[in-house]
């Protein structure tokens, strides 16, 4: 089922609300598909999905080897026949206050994360979602 990301349901925001790991999934050089366990926040109001992770993580690399242009990811999440995918093109936020953000909202989500001067932000400007919530 299409939906909006940046309008979406009351069902499909709170879905994203709770507390539930992800997969983020990015392109290798190689066109294959990586996929990873992470958490990861839903803004719909900014129209951004948010991961935080080391600087010098795969996923990163991945991203950054696509160019200033971004990397086409998806980010999903599934309980039992809930779930909920959200896709965009992923850059790399380095700013300390676009981390902090990320942190904030991380926090509410997971749990405060333990200090890292090493973080980034994958942050996803989504182009579309898709769900059964």
């Amino acid at each position: 089922m299409a939906i909006n990301p940046s309008q979406p349901s009351a069902g499909f925001l709170s879905f994203w609300r709770e507390y539930h790991l992800c997969t983020l999934t990015t392109p290798r050089l190689d066109g294959t598909p990586h996929v990873v366990p992470v958490g990861a926040t839903y803004d719909p109001q900014a129209g951004l999905a948010r991961v935080i992770t080391r600087k010098d993580s795969i996923k990163v690399a991945n991203v950054l080897a696509a160019g200033p242009s971004g990397a086409r990811v998806a980010v999903c999440q599934v309980d039992r026949g809930r779930w909920a995918t959200l896709e965009g093109v992923a850059t790399i936020a380095t700013d300390p206050d676009a981390v902090a953000e990320a942190e904030r909202r991380y926090a509410e989500r997971y749990r405060t994360p333990d200090a890292n001067p090493d973080r980034v932000v994958i942050e996803i400007a989504l182009t579309s979602a898709m769900g059964r919530v």
